[in-house]
């Protein structure tokens, strides 16, 4: 129990809440005017997981309901996976200490120790650091697992659905896809050999994925076979018992194995103890917030993003499971054109077995028409072929009637032939020149124009000389007038 950062106390007191601390000293936690910014509130953001299976085995500190999930089963859940255990004395000491280094040093016993209060709080927001308050205490270690850092927020991972009789166990290797895929065999020799190479146990390889860095996800499953020929998968969690026993697990380090977990699903009981109880560092509210903002709370568990580096690893299995989804996605779209290539194929092999069916039909008419007229060689025309003659005459009257089927059959054949007359009339009308023919027509016309344009300046020129003849008429009729005078 915890009375307040501004004393030091340590009387019982109510749950502790990092959300909106309260002042019970004199000092509080930040002085009595930083108390109104602090806390988590609602400003962190809440990502969205990809897969449980090999993301949860690091960075969170628990494993990935592998090693801690496991060796849980057997006992209560208490101090499980999210439990906060009940603080023991040494934890209220370094929480005392804590809060001493974040409110109140008294290192340097003068107006300093509150510029290194604000230095300790800012090393605690980061979350990295020492934070030195007092000379005979050692520093407090910040990590980015203390309540106060404020690189945090709540992400969203898939449970795992597989039942402990399914038997499957992740074995993440420090090995890129291509090798892995490549030595297969190989790597279930080994693992035959791990487990003692024992003739009734079969390793099988469900499946191989990728991993950011380098690394590869391989899930197995063992079956072990019975003297009496029956066979059953052996449970997970007794294979990855095995798997942490010390000889063998240095064996599978050997082999280049850095993480095994057993991928079993939680029981409700489980899930409702992980929801109940927030992880360490992370404020109640946000906690509450998150599993009201879980997109499918049937399918996805809230788990805590702490630093940086859990959200670069998070964002890197994201792309790399965004990259599988694109390889999928082609892969389909590969086999739909290949689909669509056989249907055509396909189509066009049942067009013409129709055709061949059907000449083929006509064809086995025709044989049984002469089988029967062979038949009934020499036989008198019964009474059931006078009715069937009769009324195929009937038909026939019916097809030749002008205004039956065959009228309007010679119709239709009037019209198209007088259609396909008019066209190639249309046709015959349109007129070619040949090029040479062209070209002597353009020099003619150029000639005729050149002719009519010096005939025009023959004009032109000899309308001048009238001008000129007639003014002089004029000037001349005056003159003779006076000498007649």
């Amino acid at each position: 129990a915890f009375g307040g950062f501004g004393t030091t106390t340590t009387t019982a007191a109510p749950a502790f809440s990092f959300s909106a601390p309260t002042n019970t000293g004199t000092g509080g936690l930040f002085g009595a005017t930083q108390n109104k910014g602090f806390g988590f509130g609602t400003s962190f953001g809440t990502g969205t997981g990809t897969g449980l299976g090999s993301g949860l085995g690091t960075g969170l500190g628990f494993g990935g309901f592998g090693s801690q999930q496991q060796q849980q089963q057997q006992t209560t859940l208490g101090g499980g996976l999210f439990n906060q255990p009940a603080q023991t004395p040494a934890q209220s000491n370094q929480l005392i200490n804590t809060a001493s280094a974040l409110s109140a040093p008294t290192l340097l016993g003068d107006e300093r120790d509150a510029i290194l209060a604000k230095w300790n709080q800012l090393q605690a927001f980061w979350g990295t650091g020492k934070g030195y308050f007092n000379n005979n205490i050692a520093p407090v270690e910040f990590t980015q697992e203390n309540p106060f850092c404020r690189f945090k927020a709540v992400g969203y991972s898939l449970m795992p659905n597989n039942k402990d009789e399914d038997g499957l166990v992740v074995l993440v290797f420090n090995r890129k896809e291509a090798d892995i895929r490549s030595q297969q065999q190989q790597l279930v020799e080994s693992l035959h050999k791990v487990l003692g190479g024992n003739q009734t146990l079969t390793v099988n390889v469900e499946g191989v994925k990728t991993m950011p860095d380098d690394q590869t996800e391989v899930i197995i499953y063992v079956v072990e076979r019975s003297p009496n020929g029956t066979s059953r998968r052996v449970p997970a969690t007794t294979l990855y018992a095995h798997f942490e026993q010390a000889n063998i697990k240095s064996s599978l380090q050997q082999l280049g194995v850095s993480l095994a977990m057993a991928r079993t699903e939680l029981s409700p009981a489980q899930v409702k103890q992980l929801l109940q109880n927030p992880p360490a560092g992370v404020d109640p509210i946000i906690w509450e917030q998150a599993k009201v903002d879980n997109p499918d709370p049937d399918k996805l568990i809230p788990v805590p993003m702490v630093g940086f580096k859990e959200l670069l690893r998070r964002l890197k299995v994201q792309d790399q499971m965004t990259k599988q989804h694109q390889t999928r996605l082609d892969i389909i779209s590969e086999d739909i054109s290949e689909l669509q290539k056989n249907q055509t194929t396909t189509m066009a092999k049942i067009a013409q077995y129709k055709r061949k069916l059907m000449a083929l039909s006509h064809r086995t008419l025709q044989v049984l028409i002469k089988q029967e007229i062979q038949r009934k060689s020499g036989y008198a025309i019964q009474a059931d072929e006078e009715q069937l003659r009769v009324q195929l005459d009937t038909i026939q009257c019916e097809l030749n009637a002008p205004t039956q089927f065959k009228g309007r059959l010679n119709e239709l054949m009037s019209q198209i032939r007088m259609q396909n007359h008019f066209g190639a009339v249309r046709a015959e009308e349109r007129y070619y020149i040949d090029a040479d023919l062209l070209r002597e027509i353009k020099q003619h016309l150029k000639q005729q124009q050149e002719g009519l344009s010096h005939l025009i300046s023959i004009i032109k020129d000899d309308l001048e000389d009238i001008k000129l003849i007639e003014h002089g008429l004029n000037e001349s009729i005056p003159i003779r007038g006076g000498v007649f005078s």
